[in-house]
């Protein structure tokens, strides 16, 4: 329970962006790591500075810089989208971790600025290097600011965990229904049926007694 209310404490510290840069795949993997002191509290670029001397301050420990092993504290970027070059793949839809990307297959993507972390896990799937990262600021931006737009793309990155689970449950569904079902009580098959059709197959192997033989 003290683990868990640790855990929870480290995780509303951190930014949320799910980028990954931290060496885990979800903030909150990221936050279980340094409760279980499998991990440090200088890997996450978008926390910066200042989200390092809070995560000391909770903790106890002493403030170092950040590992540039994990990248440096940056400006905020929104990703955009070269919608001339855009081919429809929706690779990049998938790998958005707030679902802040829309669009169809075949068809044109855009982003919603407003809810985009700039997390940067959209690049690499793009096949055709459409997306790019454009700074929105010219420096990082306040700790309250970093909080502010975390408790936000906390709740999209939830819902989207929420939605995924829900599609797969259904098309779980979907494969079950279509799947043949088995007779549910198969009569058992005696040891007299068995012997009978051994010897009805006997019989039809042998000449028929009344026919005459050859000559």
């Amino acid at each position: 329970m003290i683990q868990t209310l640790l855990i929870e404490r480290i995780d509303a510290l951190l930014p949320q962006t799910q980028c990954t840069r931290c060496g885990y795949p979800t903030c909150r993997a990221y936050a279980e790591a340094i409760a279980g002191d499998r991990a440090d509290i200088n890997q996450c670029p978008p926390g910066g500075a200042a989200g390092i001397d809070a995560l000391a301050g909770l903790l106890g420990r002493v403030a170092k810089p950040l590992n540039p092993a994990n990248g440096r504290e940056e400006a905020p970027t929104v990703a955009l989208i070269d919608e001339d070059i855009c081919i429809g793949c929706t690779k990049c839809i998938q790998a958005c971790p707030v679902d802040a990307i829309v669009g169809a297959a075949k068809r044109m993507h855009t982003i919603i600025a407003a809810e985009c972390t700039g997390c940067g896990l959209c690049l690499p799937p793009c096949p055709v290097d459409c997306i790019a990262l454009v700074p929105t600021a010219d420096r990082p931006l306040e700790r309250v600011d970093v909080l502010d737009r975390a408790g936000h793309a906390r709740r999209r990155f939830d819902a989207r965990n929420v939605r995924l689970m829900r599609e797969r449950g259904e098309r779980d569904a979907r494969r079950a229904a279509a799947q043949p079902k088995p007779d549910e009580n198969p009569a058992p098959i005696s040891r007299s049926a068995v012997l009978e059709a051994i010897a009805r197959g006997k019989a039809r192997r042998q000449p028929d007694a009344k026919d005459p033989p050859d000559r």
